[in-house]
């Protein structure tokens, strides 16, 4: 301790502070020494973490967007099945709900874990590929509205191409050799005639380009949709991205383009829940169940004119179950220098009337519909041949009812109102 002495302007040293003060300095010292031989006598000291090591007979699996629809889906099959998995997320469109309901079902310690993170940040990636011994990646990281892309295209070009290459080229780096990219039918562009194989030539850069300069005219009118869209654009830069990097690589890749997902977990521990500011932008099932709910007032159904047998769009849905079984099948067949790309869907079309009425059936509820003109750039129908998956995947749709799809999705729905923030 210091004693002042006043107006003299000189300080008393206290002769016992130093001895105090060394005291002190020697209790730290043996209290340290004492954890350190503690913590090395623990068994866990120096132990890696179960994910930043490989081991034997476990397959630990990275989940892009794993928080998601989609992803979570994916997740819950993986752990099912005795995979190790890490969900990477910045949470921007899914929900920690979703997780926790996955830690809850799946405690034991290595087999889940969740890390909050933005694949546009490399830093930060790559950091979380040398922490982790990752033997495969399945990338659903993506934001994946149609008209919110055209709306904001360079957040859609970052967010899907630009997050993807930051992906691949961490793979690269730590020798992560398998790829599984989820990707959309929709980079199909306007097929020519149906069903779609794997062999349907894609939308060109040429239709890209005209896509684009209509979006502008589009935009600048206020119209609502758009020929295609800067989703399925930057989807496709980012399938040419994989494909020409995998030419000059071991790298096993599996490209699944799927079609209109619907439906949710069977058991009832996962739905879809988005966020209220993006409904307007989100799946026809969503838009159904917000009507049937009063969230919304009704549906708005464009185009009654079509060359189909009802009038209305004819399109491929793809139960959430079958799709998630799909990339399980896709992981486990995949093989090295080799890429598979592979349509999922049911291969059986439906049109947008038939959609509303097993919606009404699995709602129980009598939704209002407006039937308004067709609106510019829909095609008639899209739907998929599943030959190709069929046959080398062994892989087939199991979950084709449309109406038990929907009443289970809608049982997830009327349990979870505020979504996976209240039960």
């Amino acid at each position: 301790m210091f004693v002042l002495f006043p107006f003299s302007g000189m300080e008393y040293h206290d002769p016992k502070r130093k001895s105090n003060f060394v005291g002190k300095i020697l209790m730290a010292a043996a209290l340290t020494a004492v954890c350190i031989i503690m913590l090395k006598q623990s068994p866990t000291f120096g132990t890696p973490s179960q994910f930043s090591r490989h081991e034997e007979g476990v397959t630990h699996v990275l989940v892009t967007g794993g928080a998601g629809y989609i992803g979570s889906h994916a997740a819950l099959r993986l752990l099912k099945e005795s995979y190790r998995v890490t969900i990477v997320d910045n949470l921007s469109r899914g929900n920690i709900g979703a997780v926790k309901v996955l830690q809850e079902l799946f405690p034991e310690p290595g087999r889940l874990q969740f890390i909050y993170a933005d694949l546009g940040d490399a830093k930060a990636v790559n950091k979380i590929f040398s922490e982790n011994a990752f033997d495969a990646v399945i990338h659903f990281a993506a934001v994946a509205y149609v008209g919110e892309s055209t709306l904001d295209p360079l957040k859609y070009y970052h967010n899907i191409t630009s997050n993807t290459l930051v992906v691949l080229e961490a793979m690269a780096a730590h020798g992560v050799n398998t790829l599984i990219y989820s990707s959309t039918c929709a980079t199909y562009g306007e097929p020519e005639k149906m069903p779609i194989t794997e062999e349907t030539p894609q939308a060109s850069k040429l239709d890209f380009m005209l896509s684009y300069f209509l979006n502008f005219l589009f935009e600048a009118n206020k119209l609502e949709d758009r020929p295609l869209s800067t989703c399925f654009q930057a989807k496709k830069m980012a399938e040419d991205i994989i494909l020409d990097f995998s030419k000059n690589s071991d790298m096993a890749v599996m490209i699944l383009r799927y079609f209109n997902v619907i439906g949710s977990d069977p058991e009832g521990r996962l739905g879809e829940a988005p966020r209220p500011e993006l409904r307007e932008h989100g799946r026809i099932s969503g838009a159904c169940f917000d009507a049937a709910r009063g969230i919304m007032p009704g549906l708005k159904v464009k185009g009654t004119d079509y060359n189909t047998h009802d009038g209305t769009c004819i399109r491929d849905y793809i139960d959430v179950t079958d799709l998630v079984d799909a990339h399980v099948k896709a992981l486990q067949k995949a093989q090295p220098s080799k890429v598979g790309i592979y349509n999922v869907g049911t291969g059986k079309g439906r049109s947008v009337k038939e959609f509303v009425e097993a919606c009404k059936k699995a709602t129980g509820v009598d939704i209002k519909v407006d039937y308004l003109p067709r609106r510019p750039g829909d095609y008639a129908e899209v739907f998929s041949d599943p030959t190709k998956i069929r046959r080398e995947l062994n892989w087939t749709a199991q979950h084709t009812d449309l109406e038990e799809s929907l009443k289970t999705a809608w049982r997830w729905q009327k349990a979870h109102r505020d979504g996976y923030g209240a039960s």
